[in-house]
């Protein structure tokens, strides 16, 4: 199968966010198991991605922070493998998509515009285990290079407005990465060799990763597909209260906010699904706290439908807020009802 064909079977998706990749100083966890709860939610079960297939979802991204428990030689917790092995499981067991990525990680990435050498030794330390755990599972198994990290402010800001030899430099580096990722993978051998694989976009920002200096990696396989999130306006699915950046707006659903992101997942079509790459929406949603629920209705089903109309997957970021890990089930039945419809619509691709 083609990454195309793949993509149009992983319908819609959804985000075991705020579990695997819990990460941070204050926690003083010695087993997985104490970072997997420190989030917030509890340890996940086989259960509750039954429920997720239930609602109609055909693929789940399970977000990992690896440096939790890692040895100084990089070496992984093998706890934290077995247990991103068994949770990846639980989805592929449903007949779903596991995407299993890099997450955050508590940042480390950003060392990658000083500390080329040594952050490169680390990714390619953790990709190479990773590689070969997973080498032996089938198509519906996908990796992904990383999360949201690819950005070198350090080196270039996209809003200073330079279009200098600092931005090149700046993609050099995710490009770097990303061809890293691709030739580690292909490396390993078995079903590795044909694996699809998902490329994390410039910041997985849709303008940046558009940009002609962000280059999809080489592979001998042609089995890749490109990551990026929406969250736009900010200034409704991310802050909570006003900001220094921004006001915060309870709202959303204008004639304008629509056709603004009609018109930047289009670019996305247009840039990639059209030339034949496949585009995963690695990540959408909106926070709840102070905002309109009907808005936040619209918000997510809207963007779910176009993208999935326009031919990528989108995948809900779920945090705990949308789906009960508790009850097994979502809490906004509407919501839910409307999200379910969505893989029966037509698809431009």
């Amino acid at each position: 199968m083609t990454s195309m064909e793949i993509s149009a079977d992983m319908g819609i998706g959804w985000n075991l966010g705020n579990t695997l990749e819990a990460c941070g100083d204050w926690i003083n966890g010695s087993k997985v198991s104490h970072y997997e709860t420190a989030w917030g939610n509890p340890i996940t079960n086989k259960e509750m991605l039954d429920g997720i297939k239930a609602a109609g979802f055909n693929s789940v991204r399970i977000p990992v922070a690896w440096s939790n428990l890692i040895a100084e030689d990089y070496t992984i917790n093998p706890e934290l493998l077995d247990r991103v092995e068994e949770l990846a499981n639980y989805v592929m067991d449903n007949d779903m998509y596991a995407v299993v990525n890099i997450h955050w990680d508590n940042g480390w990435f950003s060392t990658f515009s000083t500390e080329y050498d040594k952050a490169m030794e680390k990714y390619t330390s953790i990709w190479t285990q990773v590689s070969e755990r997973f080498k032996d599972y089938s198509d519906y198994l996908i990796l992904e290079s990383l999360n949201e990290e690819g950005y070198y402010d350090d080196i270039w800001n996209r809003w200073s407005g330079s279009t200098g030899p600092e931005k090149k430099q700046a993609y050099d580096i995710l490009n770097s990465i990303n061809q890293k990722f691709v030739d580690i993978v292909r490396s390993s051998g078995s079903n590795n060799d044909q694996r699809h694989l998902l490329i994390a976009g410039y910041a997985t920002d849709i303008y940046l990763t558009i940009d002609e200096h962000f280059l999809m990696p080489e592979d001998p396989a042609d089995h890749l597909m490109v990551s990026v999130h929406y969250y736009t306006p900010s200034t409704f699915t991310i802050i909570e209260e006003d900001a220094d950046w921004g006001k915060a707006s309870p709202t959303w659903g204008t004639e304008a906010e629509i056709g603004q992101m009609e018109y930047e997942l289009g670019l996305m079509k247009k840039t990639f699904i059209d030339k034949g790459v496949a585009v995963i929406l690695g990540e959408y949603g909106a926070t709840l706290k102070n905002k309109d629920p009907e808005s936040v209705r619209l918000y997510i089903t809207s963007v779910a439908r176009t993208a999935y109309q326009m031919g990528m997957v989108p995948m809900l970021w779920d945090p705990g807020t949308h789906y009960s890990r508790f009850n097994k089930s979502f809490m906004d039945t509407e919501l839910i009802n409307s999200l379910s419809e969505i893989p029966n619509l037509e698809r431009s691709n």
